[in-house]
């Protein structure tokens, strides 16, 4: 049987990015069939090289991707840049403003040469007084209210994940979507922006709409009045924590009866869930002693039974042998460009009941350098010639 064809398959993506942004669009699209050609330094993105929280970016953001390393500031490096180029349907990039207009590789300039170019740019901000400023993650999260939602009251602290940067990637992967929509009925391409720090206002908007409804400022996450009676991490037995919930009458039922609580669910002062978030004062250092002397798998065995939500507290590499994800395809094996095997995630969703899966692993630097200007019409003498001039590198 043949294969199933991807969503974008046949779609050209030029990727001038680095770091996560940029990287997460060109991924998704990738993911979902698009041909995303990496364009890189002769170095190499300096991204690769990364130590720390940043260790995992390149291989977690450049799967399905192919690689060419080119010197495009080199008179012939361009002409072979911009040949690539008119090859494209999409372009996609991440640096700071006004560096592909000096370059002659913005929007405006490529779009003369082929009106039906999708041009991406992942920004700091979306045009206005801030558009000047530099922007990571944490700068926006800062300024954007998330750490403050995040960190104790007087502690903003940063979430546990680039979420601005995966989703401000994941959001110009969708812009650039509608516009391939559009130009099958226009004939046109055009200019899509995404921004870390309008994604944050994003994520935060909840919090913004609360205040517009009630008038009351949100409070940080960890110091908030919970909208549920039960929904909070339990220190229970041998130095163990669970995350366990009950958000509503009929759960507190269920939960009370599964473990022998019949005074909590005859109590008057606990009928409701507003009764029950009244009374967390007082109720929740008594449950805390109740739920003490189990252990965490032991909770988490009962709530499961009882259809209650529960959540064991999980460190991010344990994942990697998480069995709901082995089992559903969640994870899928990739190799690194050093040649290390492991397992990466996949785009969480299901397209006509399967997950798409790893293609390409993270290339080696210029590792389709070679086959793509092959394609273009140079020759093994022109390629020879260029790799001499270190206008290109051929891995």
């Amino acid at each position: 049987m043949a294969e199933k064809a991807l969503p974008y398959e046949g779609i050209r993506v030029v990727e001038f990015s680095h770091m996560v942004m940029g990287p997460t669009c060109g991924m998704v699209l990738g993911d979902l069939g698009a041909d995303v050609i990496k364009i890189e330094p002769i170095e190499g993105d300096r991204t690769r090289k990364l130590l720390g929280s940043g260790a995992g970016f390149f291989p977690m953001f450049n799967r399905n991707k192919k690689s060419i390393a080119i010197d495009f500031r080199h008179p012939e490096g361009m002409a072979v840049l911009m040949k690539l180029i008119d090859t494209a349907d999409v372009v996609s990039e991440n640096f700071r403003p006004g560096a592909m207009q000096q370059m002659g590789l913005d929007y405006r300039s490529l779009s003369a040469r082929n009106p039906r170019l999708i041009y991406v740019s992942h920004k700091g901000f979306l045009p206005g007084p801030y558009d000047h400023r530099t922007a990571l993650d944490e700068v926006v999260q800062m300024m954007g209210g998330l750490a403050y939602m995040t960190g104790r009251p007087g502690d903003p602290l940063r979430a546990g994940a680039s979420v601005n940067d995966i989703m401000g990637g994941v959001f110009g992967a969708l812009g650039v979507m509608a516009a391939l929509a559009q130009r099958e009925q226009s004939g046109r391409g055009q200019e899509i922006q995404s921004a870390l720090f309008e994604n944050n206002v994003f994520l935060v908007a909840q919090h913004m709409m609360q205040y517009a409804v009630t008038g009351k400022p949100a409070a940080p996450m960890p110091g908030r009045i919970s909208a549920w009676g039960i929904y909070d991490v339990f220190s229970v037995r041998d130095e163990e924590q669970i995350f366990l919930a009950v958000v509503s009458d009929s759960q507190w039922k269920v939960f009370c009866d599964a473990f022998g609580l019949a005074a909590f669910r005859d109590d008057p002062r606990l009928a409701t869930n507003n009764d029950r978030v009244r009374a967390r004062e007082w109720m929740m250092p008594l449950l805390r002693t109740e739920l003490a002397r189990y252990g965490a798998a032991e909770l988490a065995a009962r709530f499961e039974e009882n259809g209650l939500p529960f959540a064991p507290i999980t460190r991010p590499h344990e994942l990697l042998d998480d069995v709901h994800l082995k089992q559903t395809g969640g994870l899928a094996p990739i190799t690194l460009p050093d040649g290390q095997e492991t397992l990466t995630a996949l785009l969480p969703l299901t397209m006509d009941g399967e997950r798409h899966g790893v293609r390409l692993n993270p290339p080696r630097i210029g590792e389709h350098t070679g086959d793509l200007l092959r394609e273009l019409g140079y020759d093994d003498a022109a390629l020879q010639a260029l790799q001499d001039q270190r206008v290109i590198l051929c891995a």
